[in-house]
C-alpha cells in the first residue's frame, strides 16, 4: 500500500521557490540541495537541466556557495560542539563538499587554535571527568577520538591525568 498518493514534480519556477525553502530552514553544500532537488524533477535530462539552472541562480545571487558555507560550518562545529579538525573535515566530505575549499575554510578557522584547550573544552562540555580506572580512560580516549582530535593530544591529556603508560598503549595501538 503506498503513501501519499501521486509524487508532485515541480517546474523551474516551484523547484526555485522549494530551493530557496530549503535554504532558509538550514545551510546546505551544493551537492546537498542538488540531492534533494532531484528527488523533486522527473528523472530524465529535463529534470537534470532545471537542477543545474536553479542551482546556478541560487550561485548567481549568491544564496549557494560551498567556501562561505566550509567556513561557517567549520567555524560553529569549533566554537558551539568544540569538535577537532579531523571531526569537521569529515562531516564536511560527507556532505559533498570538494577537498580543497574544505582544506582552505579548515585552516583558517583552526589556525592558532589550542587543540588541547579545545578538547578540554569538548571534554567539560560532555561533562567527561578525569578516569578513575582503565576502562574510563579508554571511554574518554574513544570520546576525544570520535570529536575529531589526534592521539597525540588525547594521550597528552590522559598523561596529565595520571593515566598508566601501560594503558595509554594499548589505547594508542588500539586507534591505529
Amino acid at each position: 500500500m503506498a503513501f501519499g498518493g501521486a509524487k508532485k514534480f515541480y517546474d523551474e519556477a516551484g523547484l526555485y521557490e522549494y530551493a530557496v525553502g530549503a535554504l532558509a530552514r538550514r545551510m546546505r553544500s551544493v551537492a546537498e540541495l542538488k540531492r534533494l532537488l532531484r528527488r523533486r524533477v522527473e528523472k530524465d535530462e529535463l529534470g537534470a537541466a532545471l537542477v543545474e539552472l536553479v542551482i546556478a541562480k541560487l550561485k548567481e545571487q549568491r544564496y549557494l556557495n560551498d567556501a562561505q558555507y566550509a567556513s561557517t560550518y567549520s567555524s560553529l562545529r569549533r566554537e558551539n560542539d568544540r569538535y577537532g579538525r579531523r571531526r569537521v573535515v569529515t562531516e564536511l566530505k560527507s556532505r559533498g563538499v570538494h577537498s580543497e575549499v574544505i582544506e582552505k575554510a579548515v585552516a583558517g578557522i583552526y589556525d592558532g587554535v589550542n587543540e588541547e584547550a579545545l578538547a578540554r573544552a569538548y571534554l567539560r562540555r560532555k561533562r567527561l571527568q578525569k578516569p578513575a580506572d582503565q576502562k574510563q580512560a579508554a571511554r574518554v580516549f574513544r570520546s576525544l577520538i570520535r570529536a575529531g582530535f589526534g592521539t597525540r593530544t588525547i594521550i597528552s591529556i590522559l598523561k596529565k591525568w595520571d593515566v598508566d603508560d601501560e594503558v595509554l598503549t594499548a589505547l594508542e595501538s588500539e586507534e591505529s
